[in-house]
């Protein structure tokens, strides 16, 4: 059996294997197929070609299954010896599945302790963050021994100071707006608490298994005390938006993910803003020896594999998302496992991990007003443009709102997307 990828990426990919259990000759879980279709060739297509190659679809027995295709480099049919077809029956009845799928896991190739810290230390990714960044992540810690507040509804006038753990923290619950946490009261204190503190900060990891356990995916997230305002291009013009896209309170992520089979990197998340992407671990950036880098944007601190600027919109107007190499974290020696399941009671999830509400207020502000002062700085027929292009925005731009922490995520129990 073979797996197929394009020829501009080092080979990497993986079979899963099955044996039939029953000594069943007759009626046994696997059987070979009755026949094969084509359904395709490389025959017509204009291209060099080292040779043609065929496709083939395996014919089941009555009841069975094809979970895969045949590759030849001849137009005869293969042998019916050379693939298997499959059955699953419960209690005698069978099942109609289109695939195989590993349900149960094996977390006996998972890393233990020493492992995982060794795993961390050879793959944490060197985090930049732009020239001109104002707003950088802490520790949780950092936050709270800062002068975060904890308010609560209707007794919004009597705010209260957050333990360092965050133990005096409302565990569990939903995020009904019963609580919210937000930066100290007195104004020269705020600004400076918005700023962070890069020599404190560290990444926190949740580690899970992928795909049976044939993977470990280590989801490592960065608090940021504040969001920045976004910048928009209009053309040949660059303004900030305002308030448009600040909020109190940020968490972002970068995700490894690891082969159980050989410990190598196979490839690397990157979250931006409601989404992100996967990116394959030969297409990333590293920085001394085995450290993949990631570059977080200017004040809206998405992650992205390669400096430059990013564009979100159509043509010449977008929201710009800049990153470069500024100041740098290391996050192979400033970490925190703050939940890996499959290892039991090892970890011992911090207070503030539970926490289901906002870690930012909810703030309104006119939307109008906002866009007004824009469009002062544009020329007259870049306002249509501008304005047109902000009513396109998604939600999550306007209006401060903080976010949910990362156990409130829904990529937290699952894969990224």
């Amino acid at each position: 059996m073979a797996c197929s990828q394009p020829n501009n990426k080092p080979l990497s990919g993986y079979v899963l294997v099955g044996k039939d259990t029953t000594n069943d000759s007759l009626d046994g879980s696997l059987k070979p197929p009755i026949d094969y279709t084509l359904v395709w060739s490389s025959e017509s297509l204009k291209i060099k070609q080292d040779g043609i190659g065929y496709i083939w679809l395996p014919t089941p027995p009555d009841g069975y299954k094809a979970i895969g295709l045949l590759i030849t480099g001849s137009p005869e049919k293969p042998a019916i010896d050379k693939a298997r077809t499959f059955v699953v029956q419960n209690n005698g009845v069978s099942l109609d599945l289109p695939c195989l799928r590993n349900g149960n896991g094996n977390k006996n190739a998972m890393p233990n302790e020493d492992q995982l810290k060794a795993i961390v230390e050879a793959y944490g990714p060197h985090i930049y963050f732009h020239p001109d960044e104002e707003y950088f992540p802490s520790s949780v810690k950092w936050y709270f021994e800062n002068g975060a507040l904890l308010y609560k509804k209707g007794d919004e006038s009597n705010p209260g100071p957050i333990d360092p753990t965050g133990s005096n923290l409302p565990q569990g619950g939903e995020n009904d707006d019963a609580y919210w946490i937000d930066l100290p009261v007195d104004n020269a204190e705020k600004e400076r608490v918005k700023k962070g503190d890069l020599s404190d900060a560290c990444g926190y990891l949740h580690v899970k298994p992928m795909f049976g356990g044939t993977f470990t995916d280590v989801a490592i997230w960065l608090f940021y005390p504040f969001n920045g305002p976004a910048r928009v291009k209009v053309q040949f013009i660059n303004v900030p938006l305002g308030k448009i896209g600040e909020h109190i309170g940020d968490w972002e992520h970068v995700t490894l993910r690891i082969s159980n089979f050989n410990g190598e990197l196979k490839s690397m998340y990157f979250s931006q803003r409601s989404r992100g992407i996967w990116v394959d671990a030969s297409e990333l950036e590293f920085g001394n020896g085995n450290k993949p880098v990631a570059f977080s944007s200017l004040h809206g601190h998405a992650f992205y594999p390669e400096q430059g600027l990013v564009l979100q919109g159509n043509g010449n107007i977008g929201i710009r998302n800049d990153s470069g190499k500024g100041k740098l974290l290391d996050l192979g020696s400033k970490f925190l496992v703050v939940e890996a399941e499959y290892l039991g009671s090892v970890f011992v999830e911090p207070p503030w991990l539970n926490y289901a509400r906002k870690w930012g207020p909810k703030i309104s502000y006119s939307t109008e007003d906002e866009i007004k002062k824009v469009e002062k700085v544009l020329p007259g027929k870049l306002k249509s443009v501008f304005e047109k292009f902000v009513r396109g925005l998604p939600n999550e731009l306007f209006g401060e709102e903080g976010p949910i922490g990362p156990k409130g995520k829904d990529s937290w129990n699952g894969d990224e997307r």
